[in-house]
């Protein structure tokens, strides 16, 4: 592909990807293909599209202001460490994943996502009725949050729905909550992780700040969209799309 056709092809699956994102999810199921499928090496792609929706925590965090400020400090911050410790173990895990090796996996990963994704709402019902009959996990909350800060740090997609379900079953009964907290986790291991992308020259810049700028104009539109839009049919293009993408992947890996 020549310059501009690439140029637009990562800006529109970065536009999307922030309607996506601020509606129902599923975002990095069109920025990372889009960004091997330009030609960038699967693991700079990773590192690039987690880049690239990173400011979309920002905003989200921002919105929950008024339900973080009524959570215990030191529980934040405790569980803000173990974000950041996982974000950039998980960042680290990745840049030390030989190519080859990565590139076999990443079909598996989008298909797990997918999945993930997929069965999300299932998955919150039951940890909802787990958390309310009182068979929460609540000893289980900070180590199930390492580790899946360690998988967020290494593939972003389904994370959001990990942590909400982590939280639910941990015994948070306040859906507000569970967001807010959801929110601010993903903005630190997101942060601390590329960050380590950056220091270890992971980012194709180029590409990720055409599509950070691209993400954040999506993120804005999609926030004034979701009135419109029937976050069910959101859901189901974006399942469509992840199982579209997995198999091109499980093919290109053939």
């Amino acid at each position: 592909m020549d310059f501009w056709t690439t140029s637009l092809l990562l800006a529109v699956a970065a536009f999307a990807a922030g309607v996506l994102n601020a509606i129902a999810g599923g975002g990095s199921f069109l920025t990372f293909p889009a960004l091997v499928f330009a030609g960038v090496p699967p693991i700079m792609a990773n590192a690039t599209s987690a880049l690239a929706v990173s400011p979309g925590y920002l905003g989200s965090t921002l919105g929950f202001r008024a339900e973080l400020r009524e959570l215990p400090t030191r529980r934040l911050q405790r569980e803000m460490t173990l974000s950041a410790v996982g974000g950039v173990a998980g960042a680290l895990l990745l840049l030390v994943t030989p190519s080859h090796v990565f590139a076999g996996i990443v079909p598996w990963l989008l298909l797990f996502a997918t999945a993930l994704f997929a069965v999300g709402p299932v998955l919150a019902r039951r940890a909802q009725a787990a958390s309310h009959s009182g068979q929460g996990l609540a000893a289980w909350r900070e180590p199930g949050l390492l580790l899946v800060a360690i998988y967020g740090g290494y593939f972003n997609g389904g994370l959001g729905i990990l942590l909400m379900a982590l939280y639910t079953v941990a015994g948070e009964s306040r859906i507000h909550t569970v967001n807010a907290l959801k929110n601010l986790n993903s903005l630190v291991l997101s942060w601390l992780a590329v960050g380590a992308f950056v220091l270890a020259g992971a980012i194709a810049w180029k590409e990720g700040l055409l599509m950070m700028v691209a993400a954040t104009a999506g993120g804005f539109f999609g926030a004034r969209w979701s009135r419109r839009l029937p976050a069910q049919w959101v859901r189901v293009g974006v399942i469509v799309t992840g199982l579209v993408m997995s198999a091109l992947f499980f093919a290109r890996s053939a």
